[in-house]
């Protein structure tokens, strides 16, 4: 176990989520390193009105582990900010959990892009991702 996934830096992130979006979607961090992040929310709650899993749940739940993998990778002097979300919706879900699994695609000098696969319970497909971050400069203190 990486120190990024050790049970203190999962704990932190899912404090840290808890009052923004991922805490409203129920976002549970299960591994998270620079070569692989995954998360997991229920579909219960983050559902359509025809009692589907909302498209725009999967697309909040693949932003969020694919900012993550691209901060991890941005270097200590940098980090990421989301300049392109493509989400495919393959089918969807009605109960259990929907996982993402985001995997860096290219990690560049000022860009990052990560692939994100969304399944079921049942490890089918729900949805297909791709997150591109721009990797900016930290400001400097003075």
């Amino acid at each position: 176990m990486t120190d990024e996934t050790s049970p203190s830096t999962l704990q932190g992130m899912a404090e840290s989520e808890r009052d923004g979006l991922g805490g409203r979607i129920g976002t549970e961090w299960l591994e998270v390193g620079p070569d692989r992040v995954v998360a997991r929310i229920p579909v219960a709650g983050n559902t359509q009105p025809f009692g589907l899993l909302h498209g725009g749940a999967s697309a909040a739940l693949a932003e969020g582990t694919g900012s993550v993998l691209c901060n991890l990778n941005a270097g200590p002097d940098r980090y990421a900010v989301g300049v392109e979300l493509n989400c495919s919706h393959h089918r969807s879900a009605r109960s259990g959990h929907v996982t993402a699994t985001a995997t860096p695609a290219v990690i560049g000098r000022t860009l990052a892009t990560a692939d994100i696969v969304v399944t079921d319970d049942e490890g089918r497909r729900i949805c297909t991702a791709r997150l591109t971050c721009f990797l900016r400069d930290r400001p400097t203190a003075g």
